[in-house]
């Protein structure tokens, strides 16, 4: 029968047949709803990045939450732009950046930074001494200059090498996972 199967058929057949075995599902790239809700089983801080446009434009922000420590010595972060984005670009150039940790409180801002979102339409604001749009109340906040990029897939990952932060005491991270918003709870 797998010699009359469509090649489509023939990796979703091979998929199952792996999961059912014990082995795993095989990453399948024109159907990436499975990966992606497995990937979903791994809750991540909810972030904002903010930049200037290419050439000191007008303030871009995106939220993401492919957010993550590199190195202590030197102070490196990272996170990963989607080249699908209409922002990649400004991004990608950007000589600077600031990584906000949002707040389990901080939904609104949050989707402030999503694709169909405000953005910093109204949003009062700040700009660092590299000129990047600092916003106000966040749980951390990295104020990064752009050290390497590197391409990923349909991702450039973007690393900073962190010039200032600054913490909060109060509050919790705002998560996300299983598609959606959710807060962490502390033991004890």
């Amino acid at each position: 029968m797998r010699g009359n199967m469509r090649e489509s058929e023939k990796i979703e057949a091979a998929g199952d047949e792996a999961e059912h075995n014990g082995r795993g599902t095989v990453p399948d790239t024109r159907n990436a709803r499975q990966f992606r809700a497995a990937l979903g089983r791994f809750a991540t801080g909810v972030t904002v990045v903010t930049a200037r446009e290419a050439g000191g434009g007008p303030p871009v922000g995106i939220t993401a939450n492919s957010f993550a420590s590199v190195s202590l010595a030197p102070p490196l972060v990272l996170w990963s732009a989607a080249r699908a984005s209409l922002r990649h670009a400004h991004f990608t150039e950007a000589p600077a950046f600031a990584i906000h940790v949002l707040r389990d409180d901080q939904i609104d801002l949050a989707n402030r930074f999503t694709r169909n979102g405000a953005g910093f339409e109204g949003l009062e604001f700040t700009l660092s001494d590299q000129g990047v749009p600092l916003l106000a109340d966040a749980l951390a906040r990295f104020e990064c200059a752009a050290e390497t990029r590197h391409e990923g897939g349909d991702h450039t990952i973007i690393i900073g090498r962190v010039l200032r932060f600054e913490t909060s005491l109060e509050g919790e991270p705002l998560v996300f996972a299983h598609g959606q918003y959710g807060r962490f709870l502390p033991k004890g």
